[in-house]
């Protein structure tokens, strides 16, 4: 079981990059565009404003706290949020505005990463549940603005 986790936590995030590029390598020529765009900004902007947030909540890793080893190597330092389930969040977020059974699949793998970096001890939920929240509101504010400048819908 260990196992699964230690995969999940540190290498499921390989799979999404894949999926998310023959998702865009599969898109209709006249949607790559967009999509790259409002992608690429979509992560920017979710690691500055996780940058941001992390400046103001301080939260301990588990590890830390529990005073135990976790399963994987980790520095000891803030854990809010929680950058791997970030990226795999906006990822999944910026598909489900283009194709929402797709969107499914990589939120199904976010949630697998997720519940991976809490089950190896390197994060609460709560680092989880800010990361997932910062890609959603990123990625949809990104679209929505994308779609007023170009005049397409969401």
């Amino acid at each position: 079981m260990n196992t699964f986790f230690i995969f999940g936590a540190k290498y499921l995030v390989a799979l999404s990059l894949l999926l998310i590029l023959w998702f865009f390598w599969k898109l209709p020529r006249e949607e790559k565009k967009g999509f790259a765009v409002v992608g690429v900004v979509s992560a920017i902007l979710s690691f500055v404003i996780a940058k941001l947030v992390s400046l103001a909540y301080m939260d301990p890793r588990p590890f830390v706290v529990n005073h135990v080893a976790p399963l994987i190597p980790h520095a000891a330092d803030n854990g809010f949020p929680s950058d791997h389930a970030l990226l795999v969040g906006v990822l999944a977020a910026v598909v489900s505005l283009y194709d929402r059974r797709f969107g499914v699949i990589l939120w199904v793998i976010a949630l697998i990463v997720g519940i991976s970096r809490v089950f190896v001890g390197v994060h609460h939920l709560v680092d989880i549940l800010g990361s997932f929240l910062i890609a959603i509101l990123s990625a949809y504010a990104v679209k929505r603005l994308y779609s007023k400048r170009t005049n397409a819908t969401i």
